[in-house]
């Protein structure tokens, strides 16, 4: 191993004490921010909040001779917040709702905030205006009808963010992917599908 550089009189050079002192200063801080940040995440335990659909009714299904469909559903969300030490918002809200891949509506979402160990319910009354079918949409419309299974898709994602303590806040992208499965028109489902985050 090479030894340090020194000044004629046996000195080590100010310039490499300078170097050695703020690398050591830096390890120092870098060790002592990651002990701050785990013993912060064990203090709080931090959970990240959810979006999940917890009731819908098909309030009406119309379908015509001419191929053309027309849908009134109520679907109810639940903005959850688990967290007993944060607040948390939902922001940048957006869902489809697709009936056998034809898209019936765009739900949106103003920015919601939810306090600590806390839950919003958004209420959407969704209906449609009328939807051309292709014919294989016909189709299948007709096969849900017959077969008294109405299946609706909700697709779509949220973004939520929430502050922990001193730590600073932290964001999550949630992603939902539900299966509205109705008998007949009039049915109320409590069906729990709950978000994914990424």
């Amino acid at each position: 191993m090479p030894k340090p550089v020194r000044d004629p009189g046996g000195r080590t050079n100010p310039l490499i004490l300078c170097a050695l002192l703020l690398c050591t200063l830096l390890t120092v801080a870098v060790i002592i921010t990651g002990i701050i940040v785990f013993v912060g995440y064990l203090a709080i335990r931090p959970k990240v909040p959810q979006m999940s659909v917890t009731s819908a009714q098909l309030d009406r299904l119309d379908y015509d001779q001419a191929g053309v469909l027309t849908v009134k559903i109520t679907i109810f969300l639940k903005a959850e917040n688990d967290n007993a030490k944060a607040r948390a918002s939902f922001y940048v809200t957006r869902f489809l709702l697709g009936f056998h891949g034809v898209r019936v509506a765009e739900l949106h979402a103003d920015p919601i905030d939810v306090s600590k160990n806390n839950s919003i319910v958004l209420k959407y009354e969704v209906e449609s205006s009328p939807i051309p079918l292709d014919p294989e949409a016909q189709n299948n419309v007709y096969m849900s009808l017959s077969q008294n299974l109405i299946v609706f898709d909700l697709k779509g994602t949220t973004r939520t963010r929430w502050r922990v303590g001193l730590l600073g806040s932290v964001k999550f992208w949630l992603h939902l992917d539900c299966h509205l499965r109705f008998r007949k028109v009039g049915d109320v489902i409590y069906q729990r599908c709950s978000t994914k985050s990424k």
